[in-house]
């Protein structure tokens, strides 16, 4: 069964670059750029793994991770949470991510990463 990643990212081009590769590693994608598209996106389907960026036009992805982690149709569902500024990574964590990528991130370590939570 093919895996659903949403993935939460304002930045164009980084939101286009994990597209490309989570593609060709035989995931089916969905991809927001605001939290307000991630909850309409919702309504059609659920994912098998979240990926949150922190900084957002329209929320933190800290809160975001939280709403997520405390809501019943999504608190099982994987979380990994990008930043490019590591003191995000402590928040990010108590906000029940499973896992926490620094940007810039290397793309073997972003699929090694997404592989473990979803096997």
């Amino acid at each position: 069964m093919i895996k659903r990643i949403h993935v939460l990212e304002d930045d164009e081009d980084i939101r286009y670059i994990i597209g490309v590769l989570l593609k060709d590693e035989g995931y089916e994608l969905q991809l927001s750029s605001s939290f307000d598209e991630l909850k309409s996106k919702l309504k059609d389907s659920v994912p098998d793994l979240f990926i949150l960026d922190v900084m957002l036009p329209d929320g933190d992805g800290t809160d975001i991770c939280t709403d997520l982690k405390t809501d019943a149709f999504t608190k099982h569902i994987p979380i990994i949470v990008m930043s490019a500024n590591d003191k995000n990574k402590e928040r990010s964590i108590a906000a029940g991510a499973n896992d926490y990528i620094s940007k810039p991130f290397d793309i073997d370590y972003i699929v090694k990463r997404i592989n473990k939570l979803l096997n």
